[in-house]
């Protein structure tokens, strides 16, 4: 979405500097020069258009709470279900505590499409992380750490 708003955003900057050319200067006011219209159709048109859009599953809250922690390795700048092999689709150990290894669809997404863990989640920088219990001196704390699979 952050490219759509970059887009849109060009597209509103290029219309500024048109009237801005064309229009008096006394004439010239905010309302006369900027026009919303490109990032709205932008935005839009991802909402309507994007592989990663989807219509939310709301057949019962527990279907639309988990149609919401779905992972996808599909989509612009993923895989695609022809490409994708066993070592991709597999349970890997970075999984551990990020994604769930057994919810996941049968048939050709089998592996591609997961589902974040109970007590993962996402940071500021879009990584998955797993809460881990510190241990000092052999002993466990009640101090709980959010770890990411490369800082493990």
């Amino acid at each position: 979405i952050q490219n759509q708003v970059r887009t849109g955003l060009a597209r509103m900057e290029r219309v500024v500097r048109e009237r801005m050319t064309t229009q008096d200067v006394e004439a010239i006011t905010p309302q006369t020069l900027i026009n919303i219209r490109p990032v709205v159709a932008s935005i839009k048109e991802f909402f309507g258009t994007s592989q990663l859009s989807q219509f939310m599953d709301q057949n019962n809250p527990l279907s639309g709470l988990t149609h919401k922690r779905r992972l996808s390795a599909l989509g612009p700048g993923g895989l695609s279900r022809e490409r994708a092999g066993f070592e991709v689709r597999d349970v890997h150990p970075s999984h551990y505590g990020r994604m769930c290894p057994i919810e996941t669809p049968e048939g050709p997404n089998i592996g591609l499409i997961g589902s974040l863990a109970s007590y993962g989640r996402v940071n500021a920088f879009g990584f998955i992380e797993t809460p881990y219990r510190k241990v000092v001196d052999g002993r466990v704390t009640d101090e709980v750490d959010y770890v990411t699979a490369d800082e493990e």
